[in-house]
């Protein structure tokens, strides 16, 4: 989604790992996915203290929330917009990193890790720092508008994260 292009300055809540590339890279990336010489999408959820990531660019620590923000954040862009199916979303963060490193994890199957997130795909929802459960809250997708956010989350059968309404 993001480029180098949009980094503003000497902002470093746009410093991540690996850093943000060229139009054409992010092309390159997108590509590798659909032709399958990527396997998956993992993120490098770090979170860090606001006094960090309000130093300068070349003394800030790399790294943006990633793990609260993955999900809406491709389904708004790249389901919701028609490049992929949400099919193809969920394989390339749940069975197919799974796969690539032989874990147990990635399906629902009798005896299997009771481990899933129900998504709410049809409300949208403001990325707020506030409403974030990382203890931090650095990223550069504050503000946006998107769709995906969970509902619920289990974890070995057991309720972790559950909506309050």
């Amino acid at each position: 989604m993001l480029t180098e292009d949009d980094v503003p300055g000497d902002d470093a809540i746009f410093k991540m790992n690996p850093p943000l590339r060229s139009k054409e890279d992010r092309a390159a990336l997108l590509e590798g996915l659909l032709d399958g010489t990527i396997d998956c999408i993992a993120t490098d959820h770090a979170p860090h203290a606001a006094d960090e990531k309000a130093q300068p660019m070349t003394k800030a620590p790399f790294g943006i929330v990633g793990s609260e923000t993955a999900f809406p954040l491709l389904y708004t862009h790249f389901v919701k917009n028609g490049d992929w199916s949400l099919q193809q979303l969920v394989d390339y963060l749940t069975i197919k990193p799974a796969q690539t490193f032989d874990l147990p994890y990635g399906r629902l199957e009798e005896g299997g890790f009771a481990d899933l997130t129900v998504i709410n795909l049809d409300q949208e929802t403001e990325i707020k720092a506030e409403d974030f459960a990382s203890k931090g809250h650095n990223t550069p997708f504050i503000g946006y508008k998107v769709y995906g956010t969970p509902v619920l989350t289990l974890v070995e059968g057991e309720v972790k994260f559950k909506e309050e309404k």
